[in-house]
């Protein structure tokens, strides 16, 4: 059974277990219990993950980082300057490339959020989500990684299918979500077909919105 690994955010956690529960007795899905957070968080826990996981002959990752890094808080600058974000998420590459030399490798864009309803002690703004997006996808490219451009999907999205300004935790937007999962990599897994959904909605309260 071939190995499929998913790190991220809380984004990540609204499909992580409907990717797992539709994926059931075909891929053997795994991801860690906690939020990824931001993208120097990634890069220094991505080797503890991997063993703790116990993540051997990993077949293909998914992964995001992007939305703890443009948070901006107290309306001050975002948590991480775009530069250095950049840099980041070179070096997370460099390691995936380095632990996981097999692995193919799909890096998520970072989702559309409700600007207008999040507080101005703690808000993202959706051109500078894109403009990390952007800088994301120029980098992981290099590396020929795939691109899985929820943000695009995201946007497509009517703002009743969020749980709150950042979140999808709605069954409809669980299902959006997932399904392009699925679809992004089924074929890489060698899937002949893209398997039918089974949902498992997260219901716990989101950590760092």
């Amino acid at each position: 059974m071939k190995n499929l690994l998913l790190i991220g955010d809380s984004i990540r956690a609204g499909y992580d277990k409907s990717v797992k529960k539709t994926l059931s007795g075909k891929v053997n899905v795994i991801f860690p219990e906690e939020n990824c957070r931001f993208a120097s968080y990634v890069l220094r826990n991505f080797h503890e993950w991997f063993g703790e996981l116990n993540a051997k002959d990993i077949d293909v990752i998914h992964w995001n980082a992007g939305l703890w890094d443009c948070l901006r808080l107290f309306g001050e600058e975002p948590q991480t300057p775009l530069d250095v974000y950049a840099y980041y998420i070179e070096r997370i590459c460099i390691r995936i490339k380095k632990l996981c030399p097999n692995a193919k490798v799909v890096f998520a864009t970072s989702t559309k959020v409700i600007s207008e309803q999040m507080s101005d002690n703690f808000k993202r703004y959706n051109e500078e989500i894109e403009k990390y997006n952007e800088a994301a996808v120029s980098i992981v490219k290099k590396y020929g990684f795939e691109i899985n451009d929820l943000y695009a999907l995201s946007a497509s999205l009517p703002n009743e299918l969020h749980s709150d300004p950042v979140h999808y935790y709605t069954p409809e937007a669980t299902r959006v979500l997932t399904n392009r999962v699925l679809s992004v990599v089924s074929p890489m897994l060698g899937l002949e077909e893209i398997p039918e959904y089974s949902e498992d909605l997260y219901t716990d309260s989101p950590v760092g919105i």
